[in-house]
């Protein structure tokens, strides 16, 4: 049996920086985004605003 796994979108408050990114963990991986505790491109551009998600049965149905 597989984990249920997402895609989903960030943008910045202006809506004009958007980052994809998939996981296991939704929730989480929002928070973590909001909170600034990922370093990397959504820290830099303060990409933490979730503005799409889709939920998928499969991590490989999501990165397709």
């Amino acid at each position: 049996m597989h984990k249920e796994s997402s895609i989903y979108l960030l943008a910045n408050q202006h809506n004009n920086v958007l980052y994809t990114g998939v996981t296991n963990d939704l929730i989480l991986r929002v928070y973590e985004h909001k909170h600034k505790l990922v370093a990397g491109f959504t820290k830099k551009y303060n990409v933490d605003r979730l503005v799409y998600y889709e939920i998928c049965s499969e991590i490989i149905i999501a990165i397709e």
